[in-house]
C-alpha cells in the first residue's frame, strides 16, 4: 500500500486547510482510511476514519471542526479542517486498514505525512 499526503502548510488561527491523501497499491474501496497526527514530543493522536461505505468516526477533539471524506473513483481521502488552533500544529498522516477500529487504535499502514502549522 502506498499513501501520499498533501495540502499541509502554514495557516493562522481560525483558518482552514484541506489535506488530501492519494492511495495506490491496494483495492481502495475494500479498506477503511483514516487520519492521525503527531506533534513534537507528543503521542500519535487518532483524528478520523471512514469506511468503504462512507460511515465515519471522529475523535471528540476534532469532531466539530474536521470532516473526512473519500472518493472511491479517484482513490483519494480528504480531511477538511476548520477553525484551526495552534494546538492543531502537527504532522498529519493518512493510514489504511481493514477496519476503522484498527485505525482508531492507530494501527494500519501510513503515508509519509504532511506538516500543518497554525500560528497564533
Amino acid at each position: 500500500a502506498q499513501l501520499v499526503e498533501s495540502g499541509g502548510g502554514l495557516v493562522q488561527t481560525g483558518g482552514s486547510l484541506t489535506l488530501s491523501c492519494v492511495a495506490s497499491g491496494f483495492r481502495f474501496d475494500d479498506y477503511a482510511i483514516g487520519w492521525f497526527r503527531q506533534a513534537p514530543g507528543k503521542e500519535r493522536e487518532f483524528l478520523a476514519a471512514i469506511q468503504w461505505s462512507g460511515a465515519t468516526i471522529y475523535a471528540d477533539s476534532v469532531k466539530d471542526r474536521f470532516t473526512i471524506s473519500r472518493d472511491n473513483t479517484k482513490n483519494t481521502i480528504d480531511l477538511q479542517m476548520n477553525n484551526l488552533k495552534p494546538e492543531d500544529t502537527a504532522v498529519y498522516y493518512c493510514s489504511v486498514a481493514a477496519a476503522t477500529a484498527t485505525l482508531k487504535n492507530l494501527g494500519g499502514s501510513r503515508g509519509q505525512g504532511t506538516q500543518v502549522t497554525v500560528s497564533s
